[in-house]
């Protein structure tokens, strides 16, 4: 970190607008001095989240641009596509967390390119449906084009599968029932997406899944054809090589409904029916969808009634395909029917199927956990005990839900073990504001955090753990705070 001192690098973040004069006043009132380290410092802005490590590095390197977006602040890299990096960030004025996919430098420089990323955003913006994630704005000025979007805090389905390894019958088919619907409902305003494939499922830390990128695969079209082999990962040289072997025009739904069968079975196997590589060549050959796997062979205990709807889906002849998206949800549902039948429970109200099917979901709590792994520890284990888990990773957006609305969950755990600080202060904050002081909580600190627990201000529906616990002990804490604020 090049800066002499900390009041210097003060300076250069209050010119570059990521804090206020009144908010740097605030931060060296707390520190009690300005003649600290730079160090000390940062990491002050970082504990108090005034300042994220995204921004930090990008001081560090000494940029200049990149910490904004018109009006919105970026807080974090969530990740980077061929033709687009997407963000994390939030609007200045209102605070309103979005994501922000902001177009590559190099295909800003083209009008067709980037003119083509705008037009198909502003189509991305008629979509309004629970399934689709939702488009707000769409920004192009100079050469800086972006859309403003939902952010899903969650992951998506390909991250979430490799975690899990396969997903079992009722918890895939439920989110291959909300993905069909929403490829029903965009099928019905007449439009196709053309880049179905596990990493453009979005899946909330509630468990819904969300399609993202509608139509933004014609980018893939505007591409020079000396540039494929620099994107020859890119999706649309499936559908092109479905599209060739199967005689069928671009843009056909019944393309999009082939790669839906392909996202059902990974997600029921734990293995994709496509060999994937990157060479452009092996993708484009016809062999490649000849020699998919069935279903059945690969994976025997998928149930008949599932199997079925996938090699509905995954026809190679279209004729013999789902003709339409309404078509493959009407089996969907059909199936969720069977699967509840066959587990002596019942299918949601809203026929999408809700599991586990088992048990009935007696309290909800809210888990603020940031490993991958660990969530689903908590997810399975508490379900199994009837509890509706929501989950996140951001102790700062659980406080908010909950003090805008108090029953959004019975009891709250938080985490601290890869969290750290923050979920310690989460959770005094919790006790100390009016407005959710009475909701049960539970702290769960790591090995290495027990001195913390002097620091926890608990009560009777306020409690702190030490790792290691098991799940059975986790449980029995819970049912004994949950229970009596539920009565009460």
């Amino acid at each position: 970190m090049n800066y002499p001192s900390a009041e210097k690098l003060a300076q250069r973040i209050l010119d570059l607008g990521l804090l206020d004069e009144r908010q740097l006043q605030e931060v060296w009132a707390s520190l009690g001095s300005q003649h600290v380290s730079v160090d000390d410092f940062l990491q002050f802005l970082v504990r108090h989240e005034l300042l994220t490590n995204y921004q930090v590095d990008r001081l560090g390197k000494g940029d200049r641009h990149g910490f904004f977006f018109g009006r919105y602040k970026v807080l974090y890299l969530v990740g980077t596509g061929t033709f687009a990096r997407v963000y994390r960030a939030v609007h200045r004025d209102t605070g309103k967390v979005v994501a922000l996919k902001v177009l590559r430098h190099r295909f800003s420089e083209s009008p067709v390119q980037f003119s083509q990323f705008v037009r198909e955003g502003k189509v991305g913006c008629s979509l309004r449906h629970p399934n689709i994630v939702p488009i707000y704005e769409v920004v192009s000025e100079g050469k800086t084009h972006f859309l403003v979007m939902e952010f899903v805090e969650g992951r998506n389905l390909r991250e979430f599968v490799k975690v899990r390894k396969k997903l079992d019958p009722v918890e895939a088919t439920r989110l291959m029932t909300g993905i069909a619907d929403g490829m029903r409902y965009a099928f019905e305003h007449g439009l196709s997406h053309r880049d179905l494939k596990m990493s453009n499922i979005l899946i909330s830390s509630v468990g819904q899944p969300k399609l993202v990128d509608f139509g933004l695969a014609a980018m893939d079209e505007t591409v020079a054809e000396d540039e494929l082999p620099e994107i020859a990962n890119t999706r649309t040289i499936d559908y092109a090589a479905l599209e060739r072997a199967t005689g069928v025009r671009k843009g056909d739904t019944r393309s999009d409904i082939y790669f839906l069968g392909c996202i059902y079975y990974h997600m029921l196997t734990g293995v994709a029916p496509l060999t994937e590589t990157r060479d452009r060549i092996l993708r484009l050959s016809k062999s490649r969808f000849q020699e998919v796997v069935p279903v059945k062979k690969c994976d025997p205990s998928v149930p008949d009634s599932l199997a079925l709807v996938i090699n509905k889906a995954m026809a190679l002849d279209p004729n013999r395909r789902y003709q339409t998206p309404t078509a493959m949800l009407a089996d969907l549902r059909i199936a969720t029917r069977r699967l509840a039948e066959e587990a002596g429970g019942a299918a949601g109200s809203d026929g999408s199927g809700i599991g586990p099917w088992a048990l009935p979901e007696t309290h909800s709590v809210m888990v603020v956990e940031s490993n991958a792994q660990m969530q689903d520890i908590f997810r399975n284990g508490l379900k199994r005990a009837g509890y509706r888990v929501l989950l996140t990773a951001d102790p700062v957006r659980a406080l908010g839900r909950l003090r805008q609305d108090t029953s959004a969950a019975e009891c709250v755990l938080l985490s601290a073990q890869e969290i750290g600080q923050r979920a310690l202060d989460a959770f005094n904050e919790l006790g100390e504001d009016e407005k959710t002081q009475a909701i049960p909580a539970l702290l769960l600190l790591g090995e290495h955090q027990a001195e913390w627990q002097q620091r926890a201000n608990t009560d009777d529906h306020r409690h702190v753990l030490s790792m290691p616990i098991t799940m059975k002990q986790l449980r029995e804490v819970l049912a004994k705070i949950v229970a009596p604020a539920a009565k009460g």
